[in-house]
C-alpha cells in the first residue's frame, strides 16, 4: 500500500478522485444517490487505509473494494436500472439475487465505522487513533463479525499511528486538514444515514 501524496498546501481529501461532498443526491427521488460517483467516492475513501499505513489495514481496504466491485458488477450487468444505488438494489432483489444489495450492507458499514472513527477523532484533539478507531468498530463492525474475523480488526485497531503523525501525512497545514475532513465527513455522514434507512426498509432478503 502506498500513500496518497498530498499536494502542495492541499490535503487528503484533495487527493480524492471523488468526495462524498460531490456525490449527487436527488431529494425529489426518495433521496436517491447517483451509483457511479457514490462508489468512486467509497474507493477513494479506501485510500485513506493507506495512509494509516500498517499492513494490517488491508483486510479493512479489501473489504470495502470487494463491496465496491460487488455493486459495480450489477451496474455493469443492468445499467438502465441502476442509476442510482436504491435502484440498483431493489431491481435485483426482484431477481431473487441480493449479492449486490449484501455488498451495500458490508460496505455501508465499512463507510460509517471509517466515518465515525475519524468524526470522534476531529472532535477529539487528544483522543489517539486507535481509541477512536476500536470505539467505531465496537459499535459497527464488530457486532456483525465472526470471532475469526474480530482478531483481523482488532489488530489493524491497535496497529494505527500515533495521532501526531497521522494528521501530518494528511497535509502541511492542520487547520485546513480539520476543516476539510470535517466538511467530507458531514457528507458522508449523510449519505451512511440514508443508505442505512433504505437498507432497514428494503434489506428482508
Amino acid at each position: 500500500m502506498s500513500a496518497p501524496v498530498i499536494p502542495a498546501g492541499g490535503t487528503i481529501v484533495d487527493t480524492f478522485k471523488q468526495s462524498f461532498v460531490d456525490v449527487p443526491i436527488d431529494a425529489e427521488n426518495g433521496n436517491a444517490i447517483a451509483t457511479t460517483p457514490f462508489l468512486d467516492a467509497a474507493e477513494s475513501l479506501t485510500t485513506m487505509f493507506d495512509v494509516l499505513g500498517s499492513v494490517a489495514f488491508s483486510p479493512v481496504k479489501n473489504d470495502m473494494l470487494g463491496n465496491v466491485k460487488k455493486l459495480r458488477d450489477r451496474q455493469a450487468a443492468a445499467p438502465a436500472e441502476s442509476e442510482n444505488i436504491q435502484d440498483l438494489c431493489r431491481n435485483e432483489l426482484k431477481t431473487k439475487k441480493h449479492t449486490a444489495t449484501e455488498g451495500l450492507l458490508w460496505l455501508v458499514r465499512g463507510l460509517e465505522f471509517t466515518c465515525l472513527a475519524l468524526s470522534a477523532n476531529v472532535a477529539k484533539p487528544t483522543e489517539e487513533l486507535a481509541d477512536s478507531f476500536r470505539t467505531a468498530y465496537g459499535s459497527t463492525l464488530k457486532p456483525h463479525h465472526s470471532f475469526l474475523i474480530k482478531p483481523v480488526f482488532s489488530a489493524a485497531m491497535s496497529a494505527c499511528p500515533y495521532r501526531k503523525d497521522f494528521y501530518t501525512k494528511l497535509g502541511s497545514d492542520q487547520d485546513k486538514v480539520v476543516s476539510d475532513l470535517r466538511v467530507y465527513l458531514a457528507s458522508l455522514e449523510k449519505i451512511v444515514g440514508i443508505l442505512k434507512g433504505f437498507l432497514d426498509t428494503e434489506g428482508k432478503w
